[in-house]
């Protein structure tokens, strides 16, 4: 192991063949003009074709600039600019021709791997994040409608192209048909449990830009913190045809039903009231004919045809609501007619089919819609 020299004179070590001579500090590299950022920005805007126009005004900035400080970065800005010119002319040509709504429904198609709720179809159960019904969500879980969940799909539809109509348009529209549509899927409303509405699933603004239009229509519970459990379809799939048949003849005054003036007293809409007597009677005469023409098996033979003489009561005591010309004359005949829809005879009839006897509430009238049963996807 050699020893280092002692130092030389003022306490420096000696100069060896590689130490920097003192004397004039060498000249320094001559310095580059920046590169303009903005030069940088509309490039990268310009490849990635995100905001098109925003890469084509960053371009044409940064050309001034650079002509006016001398900064480098002219070919950037250049390319930035026709590469965004020609991003937004394709940009144009795709919402021109309707490109966007077949990229979004290419979107929803390849989704199809992952459960998401643009991926929902009618039959299916789900669950939400945070279990609820209401707000925003994207992501559900699809669970066997055998196990607890929070909603069921039970239809769905498309609204029409056109700009974005609103949260309002678009939640009547979700209220008017989704309501309208549960009755193809839950035939028994008798057989729906008294907690359960109606709920949709509908476009955001941001959505609606893509292509977005579909409104799905679920069954969900109206206490968020209880869920489902079993399925609620109820249709000709599931249904033999006895009690398909009866189950579209009570349809009619179903439907009837849910068309109840808005005005919670009769005197505050008389003739609307008695319009509405007279859609009941007439849904009541197409019930009647409905049963009368099906052959009933045995057993529900006799059951459904005192039915029928309770309904044809009915039929005649709403006709004449219908036309009466004083509100005394309209309640006597719209309480007999009504205790004649409400009789036993019903659940008699029901219980032969092996249908639900529990009787829903039809005093309630409308749709029974909360005050805004709407998810936001």
């Amino acid at each position: 192991m050699s020893t280092p020299p002692p130092p030389g004179p003022q306490g420096q070590y000696p100069q060896g063949p590689y130490a920097p001579q003192r004397g004039h500090p060498p000249a320094p590299y001559p310095r580059l003009a920046p590169v303009n950022g903005l030069a940088i920005a509309a490039f990268v805007l310009g490849v990635l074709c995100f905001v098109p126009a925003v890469g084509l005004v960053l371009g044409l900035i940064a050309l001034a600039r650079i002509r006016k400080r001398g900064e480098r970065g002219k070919g950037f800005a250049v390319a930035g600019c026709v590469l965004s010119s020609v991003g937004l002319a394709l940009w144009t040509l795709t919402l021109a021709t309707g490109a966007a709504a077949d990229f979004w429904d290419g979107f929803r198609d390849a989704a199809r791997g992952e459960d998401t709720a643009y991926t929902l179809e009618k039959g299916q159960c789900f669950t939400t994040p945070g279990g609820s019904l209401q707000g925003v969500t994207y992501d559900v879980d699809e669970v066997p409608c055998t196990q607890e969940h929070d909603g069921e799909v039970f239809a769905a539809f498309d609204l029409p192209d056109g700009s974005y109509p609103g949260d309002t348009e678009i939640t009547r529209a979700a209220d008017d048909r989704c309501y309208a549509l549960q009755d193809a899927y839950a035939m028994d409303r008798w057989a729906l449990p008294a907690d359960v509405d109606v709920y949709y699933l509908t476009p955001t603004s941001a959505s609606w830009r893509t292509g977005d239009r579909e409104i799905t229509c679920l069954f969900g519970n109206t206490d968020e913190r209880d869920t489902l459990t079993g399925s609620l379809r109820n249709d000709g799939v599931r249904l033999d045809p006895d009690q398909h048949t009866y189950l579209l003849a009570e349809g009619h005054l179903n439907r009837a039903m849910d068309e109840v003036p808005a005005a919670e007293a009769v005197e505050e809409d008389f003739a609307g009231y008695r319009v509405w007597a007279g859609q009941v009677s007439e849904a009541l005469r197409e019930e009647v004919a409905m049963l009368d023409g099906h052959g009933w098996p045995a057993g529900a033979r006799r059951p459904v045809a005192e039915l029928t003489e309770d309904l044809r009561a009915a039929q005649r005591e709403w006709g004449l609501a219908a036309k009466a010309t004083d509100l005394d004359t309209y309640f006597e005949h719209y309480g007999k007619g009504y205790d004649l829809v409400v009789a036993d005879s019903t659940v008699t009839a029901r219980k032969a089919l092996g249908l639900a006897t529990t009787q829903p509430d039809y005093e309630g009238g409308g749709d029974g819609g909360g005050d805004d049963p709407g998810v936001e996807v």
